[in-house]
């Protein structure tokens, strides 16, 4: 793929400084040099990028039922700025295949989101030229020296989809796990196996069995999240091991990768 595939406006943004993660859902963050608390709309670790001082992007957020009246949106890096909305990846993809951007998924006809296959929602059956398709999209925020690791916290769930997927390529279905990576500075893809080894394992089966591992670059360039385009993968096996070991610290900038033996 060459150039940007497409452009999503992020909206209006307040900058902030992140102070302290209190649950997975909420943070404290200062803005207008007032403490207030921040809706975090990814239940991940986001360790190494929520660290206490960080400057952070807040969206004004109103409704009757909310505890605050901010969504903690974007997280800087040093290579950028990272958007952490678990919500925007299944959007851009959606958008991409509307506006027919993605070379592996052309001739579609029909979208479906949320399709119920097996014991499992997937996230899109798309119906068209060919077999039909299922894919999952998932969200990839983490990147070390180069390489984004998907996930940053165990997901059984995770693990479970890429069982449904391998189960759909035996049925007959063309079956996809599309990764969207949110972070600037990776440069090709890899599964996290010091942090989730069984999903590590699933996706190495799940490639094994027909199922097409595509990641695609999505980073927030100034007032837009930019679809970049496709990610290599680290390694003929896509997982940090013996090609590749993943050392990861708890902060940002301590990560290293090294060659295995």
């Amino acid at each position: 793929m060459q150039g940007i595939l497409l452009f999503m406006d992020v909206g209006t943004w307040k900058e902030g400084v992140f102070l302290d993660r209190s649950n997975r859902f909420l943070a404290v963050v200062e803005v207008g040099g007032r403490r207030e608390e921040a809706h975090v709309p990814d239940p991940g670790r986001l360790r190494e990028l929520l660290i206490p001082g960080v400057r952070v992007r807040l969206r004004p957020a109103n409704g009757e039922r909310r505890r605050t009246s901010w969504d903690l949106i974007g997280v800087e890096c040093p290579q950028g700025w990272v958007n952490i909305d678990s919500r925007l990846p299944n959007l851009l993809f959606a958008e991409a295949l509307r506006e027919k951007r993605l070379e592996e998924f052309t001739g579609i006809a029909h979208i479906t989101p949320e399709h119920r296959y097996g014991e499992s929602v997937l996230d899109f059956l798309l119906e068209g030229k060919g077999p039909p398709c299922l894919v999952e999209v998932k969200g990839c925020t983490l990147a070390v020296n180069g390489v984004a690791l998907f996930p940053d916290a165990p997901t059984k769930r995770g693990s479970r989809h890429l069982e449904e997927l391998m189960r759909a390529c035996r049925e007959g279905y063309r079956a996809c796990v599309v990764f969207v990576v949110k972070h600037p500075g990776a440069r090709c893809f890899a599964a996290n196996a010091e942090t989730d080894p069984l999903f590590a394992e699933t996706l190495r089966r799940a490639a094994s069995s027909g199922v097409e591992i595509i990641p695609y670059l999505a980073p927030w360039r100034g007032r837009k999240i930019r679809l970049e385009r496709r990610l290599p993968l680290a390694g003929p096996h896509m997982t940090p091991g013996p090609e590749f070991i993943i050392h990861l610290e708890d902060h940002v900038g301590k990560g290293r990768l090294e060659r295995g033996t």
